[in-house]
């Protein structure tokens, strides 16, 4: 097959340099990487750019070296090291895979796709994606990056979502067993840096010949997606509160939902109209100018911001205060150290 031999040959020479990768020339020797490094940053990897993982991946590598010390790690300190990443359930089943495997695997990553598949927040492209890349078995692995080299290399017209049965045919047509990890890789990179979104430069690209979408001129209309549709907005409020002798008032969200397990700022729920006031503690409640804007996955997010001193002697209806030395503006998840930084600016 003239497409693995090429990326292969390409990927030989080109391969990005990540923190979570072995080179092609030691794979080669018989070096494979380590699974929990594969498997910790394909999690951070899901809807999550390289450049945003890469500094996340360094500080857990280095508080929590292999799957065991991850899974004896205190929930509250995994989660505030995760934020700012987003999709926090992601964090959640990263604990329960850890300790699963530390309890009932002895620490060791299953090889095999199928076993992988059970294991909590491991779906068909990570199984697949862990598989390949760290045990070198022949699994076809479809992220967003092959999914635009196979639509283009194959002119595929099929909008997403309903091309990816499509384009998984043919991802796994090509998918060879000779390398099938380092060519996981060579088409992911090649998506990356060549095959872009916009303007993907295939004067460079080492399968140029053979794309049929180069040779039609379609390339910069693939794939093509169904129009999504406009994302609602909710609104809600929080309250930002601190104690006199700087304690801040908290609460950690509930673990299922949206932010679940995470700090933030008490407040009412969010909701497609502006909430009604619902403050943990009275006290003398004033608005920030301005507001926080954040979007999510499904929906755009707008809240209004209330600041209040509070006395010593105040019992909150819910939440609880966080000593000044011990509160970290980095464990809040984005949306809620905007409302922070709009109180502290």
């Amino acid at each position: 097959m003239a497409v693995p031999r090429l990326l292969l040959d390409w990927y030989d020479v080109n391969a990005r340099a990540l923190p979570w990768r072995v080179p092609p020339a030691k794979r080669i020797s018989g070096t494979l990487p380590d699974p929990y490094r594969v498997w910790l940053s394909e999690i951070m990897l899901q809807q999550t750019t390289v450049a945003a993982v890469k500094a996340y991946f360094a500080r857990f590598t280095d508080l929590w070296p292999n799957v065991g010390d991850l899974a004896a790690a205190p929930d509250a300190q995994v989660m505030g090291e995760w934020a700012g990443l987003g999709y926090y359930a992601r964090a959640r089943n990263l604990l329960k895979c850890a300790r699963l495997i530390n309890s009932d695997l002895g620490g060791v990553f299953p090889r095999d796709y199928a076993t992988l598949l059970k294991l909590p927040g491991i779906g068909p492209y990570t199984a697949a994606a862990i598989s390949s890349i760290a045990f070198d078995a022949r699994q076809t692995v479809l992220d967003g990056n092959v999914e635009r080299v196979m639509a283009r290399l194959f002119d595929l017209h099929t909008p997403l979502p309903a091309a990816k049965p499509d384009l998984y045919l043919l991802a796994d047509g090509l998918t060879p067993s000779h390398r099938p990890g380092d060519y996981a890789q060579a088409v992911m990179d090649l998506g990356a840096t060549i095959c872009t979104p916009r303007s993907p430069a295939c004067g460079i690209c080492p399968i140029a010949a053979i794309c049929a979408a180069r040779a039609k001129g379609t390339q910069n209309e693939l794939p093509k997606k169904t129009p999504k549709k406009p994302k609602p907005v909710r609104y809600g409020h929080v309250y930002v509160g601190r104690r006199t002798d700087g304690a801040w008032l908290l609460e950690r969200r509930a673990d299922s939902g949206l932010l679940g397990g995470m700090l933030g700022w008490p407040g009412p729920e969010w909701s497609q109209s502006p909430p009604a006031g619902d403050p943990p503690c009275q006290a003398d409640w004033q608005e920030i100018a301005g507001e926080v804007r954040h979007t999510f996955t499904h929906f755009h997010l707008v809240l209004r911001v209330y600041c209040a001193p509070l006395h010593p002697g105040c019992v909150p209806a819910r939440g609880a205060f966080v000593p000044s030395d011990e509160f970290r503006p980095s464990d809040l998840p984005t949306v809620m150290r905007k409302a922070f930084d709009l109180v502290t600016r």
